[in-house]
């Protein structure tokens, strides 16, 4: 019955583009005035975005950045979108961990995630009464896709006593079999702060390794990986050591353990960036995502990056253009059956209030 009243309910109320209408068009040439109100934008990228590409650019930031404002949106960026979302229409930027905390503290009324479903999905449940988009619902992950609420519930069923905690990269509906979520930045902390002495660390195999490595208990793994960072390896790695011994490599927890073992530096997105902010290196080898190595050097010009990158091509579907068709459009709305939203939110906030 609960069923039937959630699918009654979600059949009456009105879509997005409902609630908001639909609106026209802008224009997107390239004027002198479009040229004038986007040029401290092009600042940021202009190392990135040949200046004869820039006026294919400008209109839709230009547009991008009246319609927030408009619809009364605010755009969330994850570090591995491009740097013209990232740098000149983006409003809050960050890796999972910090998304999820300042997705709680948007006033918008319209959240616009340029990112991948689940983190969407995410902002959905710590914003039930807000509209969230994503500019493209088919940006997925293949961790999160690695994964089901019912193979939860199997691994619960065959570990009955063990805590279950669930990397945020996954969907709602396997965070509501969750006892507690976690990111690779809080990872260890989460773990640690279980009473029992085995801890299911599900689904990403490789930071659950990672965990296992810096916790006393025994950590439980799911066969889950990231397509961008499964394909690091540690030959690749030293052979850039080999060929400069000058370069430190900073590795992202999603990497298999033998390439965290030849790393300068492991640690989440934000670890990551923190690391180069601060050490400031010479040459740094970043074991992630192509843009964020773009991303970052915007802020730290002095550094050289090398860059032997995988591009994720979930995020790579979030364009310029499908966020002005999103603002306009009002789509692609972002729901989260009420039959799940409770107890999935319920697991992030657990890690959201986690004290370390």
């Amino acid at each position: 019955m609960a069923g039937n009243l959630s699918a009654r309910v979600r059949e009456n109320t009105p879509s997005a583009a409902g609630r908001f209408g639909v609106l026209e068009r802008p224009d997107l040439r390239y004027t002198p005035a479009v040229a004038k109100e986007t040029e401290h934008l092009y600042e940021r990228v202009r190392d990135f975005i040949p200046a004869i590409e820039w006026p294919v650019f400008a209109p839709y930031v230009h547009a991008i950045n009246r319609l927030k404002k408009e619809r009364n949106a605010v755009i969330l960026a994850h570090n591995y979108q491009t740097p013209d979302i990232f740098h000149c229409v983006a409003d809050i930027k960050g890796d999972s961990l910090q998304l999820a905390r300042d997705a709680t503290r948007v006033d918008a009324e319209i959240i616009v995630q340029c990112g991948v479903h689940f983190m969407a999905e995410t902002s959905k449940l710590l914003n039930p009464d807000k509209t969230v988009l994503i500019p493209d619902s088919r940006a997925g992950c293949s961790l999160s896709e690695s994964i089901t609420g019912a193979d939860v519930r199997a691994l619960k069923a065959r570990y009955p006593s063990v805590p279950v905690v669930t990397y945020v990269n996954t969907s709602a509906d396997v965070k509501a079999e969750t006892d507690i979520c976690c990111t690779s930045s809080n990872a260890v902390a989460v773990v640690d702060s279980l009473e029992s002495d085995t801890v299911l660390c599900i689904p990403d195999e490789y930071l659950a390794m990672n965990v296992a490595r810096q916790t006393k208990k025994k950590i439980l793994t799911w066969k889950g990986h990231c397509e961008v960072h499964e394909r690091f390896t540690a030959e690749e790695l030293l052979a850039y050591k080999e060929a400069d011994p000058s370069i430190e490599i900073v590795a992202h927890p999603e990497c298999h353990p033998s390439v965290l073992e030849v790393s300068d530096y492991a640690g989440s997105t934000s670890g990551m960036i923190d690391y180069v902010r601060t050490k400031r290196p010479g040459r740094v080898l970043l074991v992630t995502e192509c843009s964020m190595a773009s991303n970052i050097q915007a802020e730290v010009p002095d550094v050289d990056f090398v860059k032997p990158c995988n591009l994720c091509p979930h995020m790579k579907r979030i364009t310029l253009p499908k966020i002005l068709d999103s603002l306009l459009n009002m789509t692609e709305e972002v729901t989260v059956d009420p039959a799940i939203a409770g107890r999935a939110r319920l697991a992030v906030e657990r890690m959201i209030n986690l004290k370390n």
